[in-house]
């Protein structure tokens, strides 16, 4: 059986990082991590091919070679997914279908042959034992959560990786919290699951006897979810591993009460971390009451993140405006927290309503539901009717990314980061692509572009008052690029 591992493209998003990454010469973020761990549970004897759309391009010999097509996708990736499986059902090929995507809105895809939803470690073995007898299913779902310490490493050896920016690995699903405009809860519970300590680490063994130097993201929805199985296992593993390789910095994505354990925080640098992605939401007190953001409230969010910067951690947030307890001064607080905060990279998004959440429950109840989420956080759409007006949202959603992702506003953030952040002291190979990144940034920002005089002053500040932290001035300039031409694009 040859089996084509099909992953859709992304649009132009936010966290796409499509226009910085031609600076360092990549066609992609991050692999498609779910699909290559599906394609390590596939049969043994199976021929597999992996074609990610968002670096190479599906060629009709791609689909000949084909006996079944498998495809993961996430809902952002919907209009590529509708036309790579049209493609294949037109080549006569059996279509197999799973991930977030497809497990939200299987009544979408009447176009797929079966459906794996949920947890494949569950699901799939069913579809490929029913396949084998002559008997497989339309759709094979179930309510149970996986053992994860069961999940085979990722099947690296059918990726290009040369072609991705930053590597990614899981070590636990679900989340305690329970957020009700997220559907992390809804898809892997409110306990998290973890691989054993052993798993990652052969994971990551394998990852660097491939060559592999630079960042690895862990994608987990929440690392810090089960703590004390963080403190004693993970990381005094991944500190020791640290000791005998080189390079390999690592980031991922954590609760804000992160800010309250220092042990916690020095273990997370001392193992590689480098940046953590938080979900602020909002400075707004009654807003995080509403949506149930319990572990935001009563806190001082920005001396919380002040903290997590001095302990060596670059902290990127995500925020939204459109609560029903959301007033019109919200738009400039959030321009004001953010900027004050030294947050960078903030991904400011109109709250929609994703699939499986209780916020969707309610919006349908009240009949306010307009339609469903694009799954794109900064493309400007909302598929609920705000309690403030639509015409209001928007407007002023459109003023909070005029303002911080305007050159002035941007480029006095990264200065106000540095003045707080103490990277780690990671010996950490650039590579030439990343070396040859400032002098193209010199080139396209510094002389082409009209941010040129804020991105000289920055260079020529961070030699001078934080030399140690230059690479990341250069990084985060380039990020800049990105983040104003999709924005541009949307609504500025």
């Amino acid at each position: 059986m040859n089996a084509l591992l099909l992953y859709p493209r992304f649009p132009d998003t936010f966290w796409s990082f499509k226009h910085a990454l031609r600076f360092i010469r990549k066609r992609a973020a991050l692999p498609p991590l779910g699909l290559l761990t599906v394609a390590a549970m596939l049969p043994h004897a199976w021929e597999k091919r992996l074609v990610d759309t968002n670096v190479a391009e599906l060629k009709d010999n791609d689909l000949t070679w084909a006996d079944i097509v498998v495809i993961s996708a996430m809902v952002v990736q919907q209009q590529s997914a509708h036309e790579l499986i049209a493609r294949c059902k037109h080549a006569g090929k059996k279509v197999v279908a799973g991930g977030p995507l497809f497990s939200g809105a299987a009544d979408q895809f009447d176009q797929v042959d079966h459906l794996i939803l949920n947890e494949a470690e569950i699901t799939l073995p069913l579809f490929l034992e029913d396949l084998a007898q002559g008997r497989a299913q339309h759709v094979y779902k179930s309510d149970q959560y996986a053992d994860l310490q069961t999940t085979p490493p990722p099947l690296w050896s059918i990726a290009n990786l040369r072609r991705y920016a930053t590597m990614s690995i899981q070590y636990s699903r679900g989340c305690p919290y329970d957020c009700d405009f997220c559907n992390v809860t809804a898809l892997f519970g409110r306990k998290p699951r973890t691989k054993s300590t052993g798993q990652i680490i052969a994971e990551l063994n394998h990852l660097y006897d491939t060559g592999w130097r630079g960042p690895i993201f862990f994608v987990d929805d929440n690392l810090i979810g089960n703590k004390k199985e963080l403190k004693t296992s993970l990381l005094p593993a991944l500190i020791q591993w640290r000791k005998h390789r080189r390079g390999c910095v690592f980031n991922t994505q954590v609760s804000i009460n992160l800010a309250d354990d220092q042990p916690l925080m020095d273990m997370m640098a001392q193992a590689g971390f480098d940046t953590v992605f938080i979900g602020i939401e909002t400075p707004d007190h009654d807003s995080l009451v509403e949506c149930s953001k319990v572990q935001n409230e009563n806190r001082d969010m920005v001396a919380d993140v002040k903290r997590i910067q001095r302990a060596g951690m670059q902290v990127q947030g995500g925020f939204i405006v459109g609560f029903d307890s959301d007033h019109p001064s919200i738009f400039q607080r959030q321009i004001d927290f953010i900027q004050k905060s030294g947050i960078v990279t903030a991904m400011v998004g109109m709250l929609q309503a994703p699939p499986g959440t209780r916020l969707l429950d309610r919006m349908r109840r009240e009949g306010r539901l307009l339609g469903d989420s694009t799954g794109d956080n900064v493309d400007g759409t909302t598929n609920i009717a705000p309690r403030m007006g639509l015409k209001a949202l928007r407007e002023g959603y459109g003023r909070i990314l005029s303002q911080i992702y305007s050159p002035q506003n941007y480029y006095q953030r990264i200065r106000t980061l540095l003045r707080e952040y103490r990277p780690p002291k990671i010996k950490s190979p650039l590579g030439l692509q990343r070396m040859l990144a400032f002098p193209r940034s010199a080139v396209r920002l510094g002389i082409i572009g009209r941010e040129r005089l804020h991105y000289w002053k920055l260079m020529s500040w961070t030699l001078l008052h934080r030399p140690r932290s230059f690479s990341h001035a250069v990084t985060l300039a380039i990020s800049g690029y990105h983040f104003r031409r999709v924005c541009q694009a949307h609504v500025m």
